[in-house]
C-alpha cells in the first residue's frame, strides 16, 4: 500500500465566503465545490458547518470549515506564527513577484522574497489568520538530491543535539553547493 497523493487537507474559516474569494480571486485557485450539513456526519453531533473545497493544483485540495456555532477561532498559542503555515508553489520567480504585487495592490501585507536557497518564497496572511507562503523554486541541479543524502544523517543528530546540523551548509552560504555527480 502507498498513499497516492493528499486527497485534501482542512482547515478552519471564519467566513466561507469571505475565503473563497481570497484564495479565488487573489490566488487563481478554482472553487471546486461546497459540502453544507446540520450534523457531523462522522459523529452525529449536531454541528451546521459549511465546508468548501479549493483546487490547489495537480490535485491537491485545499479546504475549509465554517463552524457558525462553535466560539470564534483561535491559533496555537504556543507556536510561533511564522511555524504553521500553508505553502502553495507558483511556477517561477516572475510569478512570484507578480502575486505579491497582486497582493499589495489588494492591500496585504507581504514578507519576502525570503531566499531558501532551494526556493524563494513571500509570506501573507489569509482573512482567516492563516499564514501563505507562495514558493517558486530556485535549485541547482543536485541540491535536492544532496539534500535527501544527508536527511537521516540531519534529523539522527537533530534528534541528539537540538542543534542545527551542518550537513547542508551550502544553503546557509556558509560553502559553496558542489553537486556530488555533476
Amino acid at each position: 500500500m502507498a498513499i497516492k497523493r493528499i486527497h485534501h487537507v482542512a482547515y478552519r474559516c471564519r467566513d466561507a465566503r469571505e475565503t473563497v474569494e481570497f484564495y479565488r480571486d487573489l490566488l487563481g485557485m478554482d472553487f471546486q465545490l461546497a459540502i453544507a450539513e446540520d450534523k457531523v456526519p462522522s459523529t452525529g453531533a449536531p454541528d451546521p458547518y459549511m465546508h468548501v473545497f479549493l483546487d490547489a493544483g495537480q490535485g491537491n485540495v485545499l479546504a475549509f470549515f465554517e463552524l457558525p456555532n462553535s466560539p470564534d477561532m483561535g491559533r496555537d498559542e504556543n507556536t510561533p506564527k511564522w511555524v504553521q503555515h500553508i505553502a502553495l508553489e507558483v511556477e517561477s520567480m516572475d510569478e512570484l513577484l507578480a502575486m505579491k504585487q497582486k497582493l499589495e495592490d489588494a492591500g496585504i501585507d507581504v514578507l519576502g522574497p525570503t531566499d531558501h536557497t532551494i526556493f524563494k518564497s513571500i509570506y501573507f496572511f489569509d482573512p482567516n489568520g492563516h499564514r501563505i507562503e507562495l514558493a517558486a523554486n530556485t535549485a541547482k541541479p543536485g541540491m535536492h538530491k544532496e539534500l535527501k543524502r544527508v536527511a537521516e544523517d540531519m534529523l539522527e543528530e537533530w534528534s541528539r543535539t537540538k542543534k542545527a546540523p551542518r550537513h547542508a551548509a551550502w544553503m546557509h552560504g556558509e560553502t559553496d553547493f558542489k553537486p556530488l555527480d555533476p
